[in-house]
């Protein structure tokens, strides 16, 4: 290894399925980047829900990947492994990782890197990878939104949420969203939501349908599942489609078929972690052309909640798991604490 890289660093490991305080600092081997990955010496990582359910042992790393929680990672490229090209050190860059951010390096394909756009900060360019690939997959390509289409989004405060928002915005689609209090229905619709539903004293479906004039939408991004599917049926427009990325609200429901096959209404969803590398290197592809200029001109921002330092992560997971932030969680990483 070479000597301006150390042999150990430091990282956050999950010492056992549990609450927040299982999240531990320890002392780990710095990886070697496989051919075809790079070596990152991290500054930031986000915090996404997908940490909350590794480390309720509800969402283990795919095999292979890291046990370390952390799917998304800001920083400096140190070194190459065979095969990876575009990339030399020194390289300031982003990257969607399928686990071992939470860490003072990390290993990532090649192609899952990108440049830290415009005059961001590291910290706000770690706060883009996990949710700008998922909601470019999920709601530009699996539900293929289209010119002129409406768009509802469950959860608009959220990390996805508030990208969610800025991203359809930015492409002229109309979006409504739901969130589960008066302030974060503000901030949604400040960040670009026409209209952003309480979901706790207003009926998400009531509103939908008066403020599409009855037509309904076109997409509606689903974090919740469970009860709400039934629900998000009558939201549709005939030939929607419902993307579901997370199931906060279970995993089972109940469906009248007859809507789906009499209004052609699709239900999909996906996970992103398990895919494999050659199809995050297209969203890679597609995000860099399409939806990284807009940040670097402004027109797209990170919405940062709170920062934390790295050994404080179980603080990051309690914030997350009280689902009062609006925004991204980001911990820092201090190089010196090795």
């Amino acid at each position: 290894m070479s000597p301006s890289i150390p042999e150990t660093m430091r990282a956050i490991e999950i010492a056992q399925p549990g609450a927040p305080d299982v999240l531990r600092a320890t002392t780990r081997p710095v990886p070697d980047p496989a051919p075809g990955e790079v070596l990152i010496q991290v500054s930031a990582a986000g915090v996404n829900r997908p940490d909350v359910m590794q480390r309720l042992g509800l969402y283990p790393p795919p095999p292979g990947a890291p046990d370390i929680p952390g799917l998304e990672v800001a920083g400096t490229i140190v070194k190459l492994g065979t095969e990876a090209s575009r990339w030399k050190p020194g390289d300031r860059v982003c990257a969607l990782v399928a686990g071992g951010g939470y860490a003072q390096y990390v290993a990532a394909p090649w192609q899952q890197c990108l440049p830290v756009p415009g005059k961001l900060s590291m910290v706000e360019a770690a706060a883009l990878p996990e949710t700008f690939f998922t909601v470019w997959a999920n709601v530009f390509e699996r539900a293929a939104l289209a010119p002129g289409e409406t768009l509802l989004v469950q959860g608009g405060s959220s990390g996805i949420g508030v990208t969610a928002i800025q991203l359809a915005r930015a492409f002229g689609h109309r979006v409504f969203v739901t969130a589960g209090s008066a302030e974060k229905c503000r901030e949604c619709e400040h960040l670009g939501a026409e209209r952003a539903i309480d979901y706790k004293n207003e009926d998400f479906v009531s509103v939908v349908r008066e403020v599409t004039g009855g037509r309904g939408v076109d997409v509606i991004l689903d974090m919740v599942a469970g009860d709400y599917v039934p629900r998000e049926l009558k939201c549709l427009a005939d030939d929607g489609r419902l993307v579901i990325i997370a199931f906060l609200g279970g995993v089972k429901t109940q469906l009248n078929m007859t809507d789906i096959l009499v209004r052609r209404l699709t239900i999909t969803g996906s996970t992103l972690r398990p895919r494999p590398v050659a199809f995050k290197a297209k969203l890679a592809e597609s995000l860099e052309k399409k939806v990284w200029p807009l940040i670097a001109a402004g027109k797209i921002k990170p919405v940062i909640h709170s920062r934390f330092a790295l050994d404080d992560a179980r603080d990051a997971h309690a914030l997350m798991e009280s689902s009062t932030h609006v925004g991204k969680l980001l911990l820092e990483v201090d190089q010196k604490t090795g």
